[in-house]
């Protein structure tokens, strides 16, 4: 590829990127990824995080994770250890750990400076008279009664703050900028607020706390982060991340900003994480209908499969939402070269084979996966009695129904031919068992019978059968914009667009050899789709996750 080839392929972070290094404005390149430790990493950080690691990595250059725990009301330990699980999860591995709370003397002391400056002051106003004061986009603010406090009177007052002796709500300190600024984060923007909350780092040291605009620019600076990359709905927060850093005179950071990852079929903002949690929609972060990092660990996702989504999504200062169907599709081609093909019989239809010994077993050889033979084959048991899907019979088939039904024969996977000669109701009119027949000609690999047989079930031996717990998931809500729908209506939220049938919990019938699978494991349950070992899983009790089905099923339900 030539250069100018080379060049045309780069999104528009790479092209800043590369005209910087070629002017000669930074010799090395420095990121970061900085999350707030108030939840835990949803999809959306799965792109911020990989283009932050990426373009270090592809440009010879470092990316830091710092940890923006500003809001102690918020924030904890445990969140700060998941993000990091996350991460490396996802397969990254930062150059170095900080944390906000690492700047916060240094913050104070730069807040003191503009104090000196003239360029902040201590506000004594309530919060409804700050935002009273702004005004609205299209009209001038008013200035606070406070603004033009002396220098002295300023920094006594906020050194007081710092040793707590303010209520909460009582002084917050504002930068000194333009109240008619048609941006309304130039108009005084506030850079401490009074929190008296118990730290997860500082304990009960500090009083006061920085706001994310105060502390965010002055963090990448002290780090020397060139590239501050962020989504774009911090546009309107870079000029003040520039005024900041200028009044200052520190190292130049600079934010540039990408359009976020947004998915259709649930919501993203941890917010409404908390309330389908505390309301009981799902159980808990780690739900696989979530759209966390640690819901689609836990549904059998890889995280290979969310860095190729990332990429396939690109990097654009357009706002779009993508197709779950896309990171499905994704994670299915995956799981279709790397997963072992084993039969589990969903809903079990008993099928008693008339002429077969009652005390015969015979172990078959059944391919692992048909695309990788070096995966080998297994043993699996074929006996008198068997369990079939209840879909794989009809009383009443139509012409082209090339499975059972009575006087129709179809071929068992791997085993022999069967015919339907016969079936029993129960009481309710329900099909219960069907008696067949089986032809010893047929067998998979030694057929001698010369009849091609058009129709192939699979089956379990239902003496040597598990008992598995199977859980089905489907898409958390019936609309691709549940917040949208809900700003349609006033009567309605987000929650009123859950979807009833999310989930379903089965007992299914399994093939023995599922025994050996560990938590983690994934396999492909033949003509149903891709699954893998829940944690939930205990001795004698396996439970599996559906993945995602063997085809994109969702669009044909009309939801």
């Amino acid at each position: 590829m030539s250069d100018t080839e080379a060049k045309a392929s780069l999104n528009f972070i790479e092209e800043i990127i590369v005209k910087d290094l070629e002017a000669g404005k930074i010799t090395d390149i420095q990121t970061r990824f900085p999350p707030e430790p108030n939840g835990y990493l949803h999809i959306g950080h799965a792109k911020a995080i990989t283009v932050n690691f990426e373009l270090a990595k592809k440009y010879g250059g470092k990316c830091n994770l710092r940890f923006d725990d500003t809001n102690p009301v918020k924030e904890d330990t445990s969140f700060v250890e998941g993000m990091r699980e996350d991460i490396q999860w996802l397969g990254f591995q930062w150059d170095e750990e900080h944390f906000a709370s690492d700047y916060f003397e240094q913050l104070y002391e730069w807040a003191v400076q503009l104090i000196r400056a003239g360029k902040a002051y201590v506000d004594d106003s309530t919060q409804e008279e700050i935002r009273a004061q702004r005004g609205v986009p299209t009209r001038p603010g008013t200035e606070s009664p406070y603004r033009n406090r002396s220098v002295e009177e300023n920094l006594d007052l906020f050194a007081r703050m710092r040793a707590g002796e303010f209520d909460e709500g009582t002084h917050v300190v504002r930068a000194k900028i333009d109240m008619a600024s048609p941006n309304m984060h130039l108009r005084d923007p506030i850079m401490y607020r009074i929190l008296h909350a118990h730290h997860h780092r500082t304990g009960d040291k500090w009083h006061i706390y920085p706001t994310y605009d105060w502390a965010h620019g002055q963090s990448d600076s002290i780090e020397n982060v060139t590239h501050s990359l962020c989504s774009l709905e911090f546009v309107v927060h870079r000029p003040l991340y520039d005024w900041f850093i200028e009044q200052l005179g520190i190292f130049p950071s600079h934010q540039y900003e990408f359009a976020r990852l947004n998915l259709n079929y649930t919501v993203m903002s941890k917010r409404k994480f908390v309330q389908l949690i505390e309301g009981g929609y799902v159980n808990g972060w780690d739900d696989p209908r979530m759209p966390t990092l640690r819901g689609f660990r836990r549904r059998g996702y890889t995280a290979s499969a969310i860095r190729e989504f990332v990429i396939k999504a690109g990097v654009t200062t357009t706002n779009s939402v993508h197709d779950m169907s896309l990171l499905e599709s994704v994670i299915r081609n995956e799981l279709n070269k790397s997963s072992d093909r084993v039969m589990t019989v969903l809903d079990p239809l008993k099928v008693v084979i008339t002429n077969w010994d009652a005390d015969k077993v015979e172990e078959m050889e059944v391919e692992n996966n048909p695309e990788l033979p070096e995966r080998g084959s297994r043993k699996m048991p074929f006996s008198r009695v068997l369990y079939i899907e209840r879909a794989d019979f009809l009383e009443d088939a139509p012409r082209k129904f090339f499975r059972l039904a009575p006087g129709r024969e179809v071929r068992c996977k791997g085993a022999y031919a069967i015919k339907c000669e016969d079936f029993i109701k129960d009481e309710s009119g329900k099909v219960v068992e069907l008696h067949c027949t089986y032809d010893p000609a047929t067998r998979s690999g030694a057929d001698t019978s010369g009849r091609k047989i058009k129709g192939t079930i699979h089956w379990v031996s239902a003496e040597h059968a598990l008992d598995v717990e199977v859980r089905e998931y489907d898409r958390l809500f019936t609309v691709e914009d549940p917040d949208g729908e809900a700003g349609k209506a006033e009567d309605k939220t987000f929650l009123d667009y859950l979807n009833p049938d999310s989930l379903r919990v089965i007992t299914a019938k399994a093939e023995p050899s599922l025994k050996r699978l560990q938590v983690g494991d994934r396999v492909q349950f033949m003509r149903k789709g891709y699954y893998v070992v829940d944690p939930d899983t205990a001795e004698g009790k396996l439970v599996f996750n559906r993945t995602v089905g063997l085809r994109d099923s969702w669009k044909k339900k009309g939801k």
